[in-house]
């Protein structure tokens, strides 16, 4: 632009802009950011400036009161048309094709980007939704207690007898419920799994959106350089004849981070107690991944081993999930050395033990021990608890030959205790009326006899050496030989489980700490100081103004030189 001589005294200082006639644009350099539009192509922004000129009449009748005519040039706000790639040639008034493509494929890029981080936004904030996260929870608690109502792990057979269509539970709960869902491993089902996945996915939702911007907003130093502005907090207070300076020394004595900017004093302590419900959140999430990873990657087994025989580890366990994947530990062969009971004076079974030795391939002896309720045993991954008993065989001598092994089996009785019973035959065994001599026992520690015709005829102890006669036989219990129940399992979840559940205990307790927060400001002679907590409500006042008796007050004298070193 430059000015222009004219004679109209009313235009002493109008500027005109010098364009081409033909040409209305304005020719630009190619942007510098990297976009889908070539560098070899200019932009054209297309504007018109209306100018009209007034005389000075028009002047003075339009504008009295004002001082000269406006000397600005006003350009329209409204929004310029879309930038078009145009080929030089186009602009220099050739015929070239303008290429259109490339700001529509920009514009669908960034629509498709937008509506992906509007589905993500509205995604987490549904599921860090409270209520949706307590509900998820309560429906974990009752799949868990509907697992431990309905027993796991039957035949199908089982739950058919058990949940029959003709006379359904609550009127609609029957079999098909229960293999349809998967109730009959209710742990490991996807129902069961699927609550576990959304409620994690809810955890770290929660974590993401709220906990963490929280945690980044607590460590922010924020200094407030208003009086108003901390009179708003929960405890306000104002020391007339006090130095800022001092106010930070007592609270760094109190264990507060305490930051100064000129007359500006922010200080906080507690800030664990704003990690603590990430760690709480973490933890839960570590106790979800354990037992999900218990549930999918697990081997289970139980076997009942008589006295003095073997098996093999890999042919009792069986795998619980789709991850679960054997080791070189399966091929450990156990030995059952012994089987013995403890009793209590009433004659009651109290505790039950098993001498167990661990064999390698090679037939080498790699571990033994002595296991019990509530003392396993723990090799290689697996682990071998003591759950059950059982009576294998007597061992009796007849007529001073034997010693012959009578197996016993099981009798249901009434009530939960146990009743094993055996029978050796008397006379011709081919006979279809043949008979012969009971022996039942309740336990290792003696053994009830009852003589062809059922009558009671005595009790005898395993290893007491005694005989007695029975319808013309001698009997002798040389032993009674009891059967080992174990459970064998691998469950890789456990260390998860175990860590998440110690996390957890300790971050709930940090949780409790308190994140309190606290603000000065110098005021001439006067520190206005306030604070805010998120715990211990009213606890905080009490422990603000203790503080504060502690704040020494400053002699006149020296009250101009404390408020101009500030200044400084």
């Amino acid at each position: 632009m430059s000015p222009l001589n004219s004679s109209n005294p009313c235009l002493p200082k109008t500027h005109f802009l010098k364009v081409p006639t033909f040409n209305p644009f304005f020719k630009f350099q190619p942007f510098s950011f990297n976009t889908l539009i070539p560098s070899n192509r200019a932009h054209a922004l297309p504007f018109t400036i209306n100018c009209k000129l007034k005389s000075s009449q028009d002047i003075k009748n339009n504008n009295k009161g004002k001082k000269g005519v406006s000397q600005k040039i006003v350009l329209s706000e409204v929004s310029p048309p879309p930038l078009t790639e145009n080929d030089d040639d186009d602009i220099n008034g050739g015929s070239g094709n303008a290429n259109e493509n490339a700001p529509i494929r920009l514009k669908n890029k960034g629509g498709i980007s937008g509506l992906a981080k509007k589905l993500s936004k509205k995604t987490l904030l549904i599921l860090s939704n409270l209520p949706l996260a307590i509900g998820e929870m309560f429906t974990i608690a009752a799949l868990m207690a509907l697992g431990t109502f309905i027993d796991q792990g039957e035949a199908p057979d089982y739950y058919f007898q058990k949940y029959p269509e003709d006379h359904p539970v609550l009127g609609f709960f029957t079999w098909r419920w229960v293999l349809a869902l998967g109730f009959d491993h209710m742990f490991s089902s996807p129902v069961f799994l699927g609550m576990l996945v959304l409620l994690g996915a809810s955890l770290m939702a929660c974590t993401y959106t709220t906990q963490i911007p929280l945690v980044k907003v607590s460590r922010r130093w924020s200094f407030l350089h208003s009086a108003e502005a901390i009179r708003k907090q929960e405890f306000s207070e104002s020391l007339p004849r006090a130095s800022i300076q001092d106010v930070g020394t007592i609270l760094m004595g109190a264990g507060y981070e305490v930051f100064l900017k000129g007359p500006c004093l922010y200080a906080f302590h507690g800030l664990a107690g704003r990690l603590a419900p990430i760690g709480v959140h973490i933890s839960l999430l570590l106790i979800m991944a354990g037992g999900t990873l218990s549930a999918v990657g697990s081997f289970k087994g139980s076997v009942t081993v008589p006295q003095g025989l073997n098996f093999v580890v890999g042919d009792v366990l069986g795998p619980t999930g789709f991850l679960s994947s054997p080791t070189e530990d399966f091929n450990t062969e156990i030995h059952v050395n012994k089987f013995y009971m403890d009793y209590f004076d009433s004659g009651e079974v109290s505790q039950f033990h098993t001498d167990l030795s661990l064999f390698d391939m090679d037939g080498k002896e790699v571990m033994r021990k002595t296991i019990s309720v509530n003392d396993p045993l723990r090799y290689g991954g697996f682990t071998i608890y003591q759950t059950d008993w059982s009576i294998s065989a007597l061992q009796i001598l007849k007529n001073n030959e034997g010693p012959y092994n009578l197996a016993m089996a099981p009798l249901k009785v009434n009530g939960d205790k146990k009743l094993y019973g055996t029978f050796m035959p008397v006379g011709d065994i081919n006979s279809p009326d043949v008979k012969g001599i009971s022996m039942l026992a309740r336990d290792l520690q003696s053994i009830v006899l009852y003589d062809t015709e059922g009558k009671f005829v005595g009790v005898r102890r395993p290893n007491s050496k005694l005989p007695i006669n029975i319808n013309g036989t001698e009997i002798v219990i040389v032993d009674a030989i009891g059967s080992s129940g174990l459970d064998l399992k691998t469950d890789p979840g456990v260390p998860i489980v175990y860590a998440g559940f110690g996390a957890l205990m300790l971050t709930t307790c940090i949780s409790y700490l308190s994140h309190s927060q606290i603000w000065a400001l110098q005021d001439g002679t006067t520190v206005i100081i306030g604070g805010k907590t998120n715990r211990a409500k009213m606890e905080f006042p009490e422990e603000m103004n203790r503080l504060l008796d502690k704040v020494p007050e400053i002699v006149q004298t020296s009250l101009s030189e404390q408020a101009d070193g500030i200044r400084g």
